[in-house]
């Protein structure tokens, strides 16, 4: 018999795990301290009531339900939900702390760095404070990853449920058998290029802060600056060449990379994914060039930015209102679509628009020849009828959820197509803005844009699942308390 609510047991799964990834929270948000005594600035200690509690709260729960460890998949993909809520919820206090602004504010920026959306409430960021900039960094750079896959090699054993962790994150490639080796080999590839991406950054010219904060927000595919202009707050071509290169890099497989050095990177130039975002950058950036009359290492670093899910731009806000529409919407066909599965990007994923177009193909094929069955493969994997129908039905989910956005948030700014473009980079974790994202919007609209990084960084499923659950749960529980009341009177 299937339950549509979660029973005690459940909960004390759920609990004893997510304990262990509170724990790691609480360790992560403490580090920023060291930037702000390096700093002399002495304000981060404010805010540091919150990672004690959680990692005091943490391990609590841990102690208490040690012995409920057997987990499965529904239970992972609620821990995984609910740990990047409170991901932003602790950080939020930390920054509602130290910069003075609202909670609301604070979590809405939290949660876009944490998932890599790389939007921002604050209209000038230059004036926060180093230990601030560093923070939205570094949850950037460990959001990339993901805050579950963090945590799962050096706090959670390896086995099962450490591979249902790994996957409630919308993971399943393995580079090695053993999650573990997998994990720790994502991990020092990671630590590569982003120790590659600050000597370069710090060669080019820029500080030692800079380098480390740009490596960190650009290999994540996250783009939260800590500059109010961005990248072109730099007005350096070589600066925006190894941003580019970075961002390709951060939207590449994880497998991809691991491989490279074996088939000394035939792996990478044999890769469909990869082969689909060159062919769309070169093609979307020829075309912007000549539509919006940009410059073209302007137009290339738009394109990468956008199909790399990174939303670091050259352009301001207000220059990009003033291009072509039709620029717009190819910038936003690029954002929907995303980077390779198994990196660090967000939005749909080029393996599921491949899988569509080719299983659209193949329909096609069989209609033709109905006596002759076709098949297809993505490198060299048989796709299957099932493959086809998931990737057509996230698709059509995700647009629903775009769909729906888009129609809320156009109540209340009165501007469709800029909605859109704002929308598609929310949900899609991207971060390119035509400036409808602002701290100047209704408290509703931030709660849906918040909902729709946290939506598109877990790729939906665990979400409506940890939803579902939670209505059935609360429900169970209200029949329960009517029984006692009942038998009592």
């Amino acid at each position: 018999m299937r339950f549509n609510y979660l029973s005690r047991q459940d909960m004390k799964i759920i609990l004893h795990y997510l304990g262990i990834l509170m724990e790691g929270i609480g360790f992560i948000l403490l580090i920023p301290v060291l930037v702000d005594f390096y700093y002399y600035e002495f304000i981060y200690p404010n805010g540091i009531i919150s990672p004690l509690i959680s990692i005091g709260l943490g391990f609590m729960l841990y102690e208490k339900f040690k012995q409920y460890d057997k987990l499965k998949f529904k239970h992972s993909m609620i821990i995984s939900s609910l740990a990047w809520l409170w991901a932003g919820f602790t950080a939020a206090i930390i920054m509602a702390l130290v910069i003075d602004i609202s909670f609301l504010d604070a979590f809405f920026e939290n949660i876009s760095a944490w998932t890599g959306s790389g939007l921002t409430l604050i209209s000038d960021v230059e004036s926060l404070p180093h230990s601030i900039l560093f923070l939205r960094s570094l949850e950037q750079w460990v959001g990339g990853l993901g805050v579950v896959i963090v945590f799962i090699g050096a706090l959670i054993k390896p086995g099962t449920s450490a591979y249902r962790l790994y996957r409630s994150e919308a993971r399943d490639e393995k580079i090695k058998p053993n999650i573990r080796n997998t994990l720790r080999n994502t991990i020092r590839i990671y630590v590569f290029y982003t120790a590659l991406g600050i000597v370069l950054y710090y060669l080019a010219g820029l500080p030692l802060f800079d380098s480390v904060n740009l490596t960190f927000t650009t290999i994540s595919t996250g783009g939260m600056s800590i500059k109010n202009a961005n990248i072109g707050f730099y007005h350096n071509n070589i600066i925006y060449l190894i941003t580019m290169f970075i961002m390709i890099l951060g939207a590449t497989s994880f497998t991809v990379h691991y491989r490279m050095i074996k088939t000394r990177g035939k792996s990478l130039i044999k890769d469909i994914q990869f082969q689909f975002m060159i062919i769309a950058v070169i093609i979307s950036g020829l075309l912007i060039m000549h539509i919006a009359n940009l410059a073209p290492i302007d137009a290339m670093f738009h394109v990468i930015s956008a199909i790399t899910t990174t939303g670091a731009n050259i352009a301001s806000p207000d220059d990009m209102v003033g291009w072509a529409p039709s620029a717009l919407i190819i910038i936003m066909i690029l954002m929907a679509m995303g980077g390779s599965s198994s990196s660090t990007v967000g939005a749909i994923k080029l393996v599921r628009v491949i899988t569509f177009l080719k299983g659209i193909h193949l329909t096609v094929k069989n209609l033709i020849t109905p006596m002759r069955v076709e098949t297809t493969k993505i490198n060299n994997k048989k796709l299957g009828e099932t493959e086809i129908k998931e990737a057509s039905t996230y698709i059509a989910v995700y647009l629903f959820f775009l769909i729906v956005a888009w129609i809320i948030l156009t109540f209340y700014t009165n501007d469709p197509i800029m909605t859109l473009f704002d929308v598609t980079s929310t949900i899609g974790n991207v971060g390119l803005s035509t400036g409808i994202v602002n701290g100047s919007l209704d408290p509703f609209p931030k709660l849906v844009l918040i909902f729709l990084m946290w939506l598109g960084r877990l790729e939906i499923i665990p979400i409506l699942l940890t939803i579902r659950l939670g209505f059935g749960t609360f429900g169970q529980s209200l029949k329960l308390v009517k029984r006692t009341i009942r038998k009592r009177i």
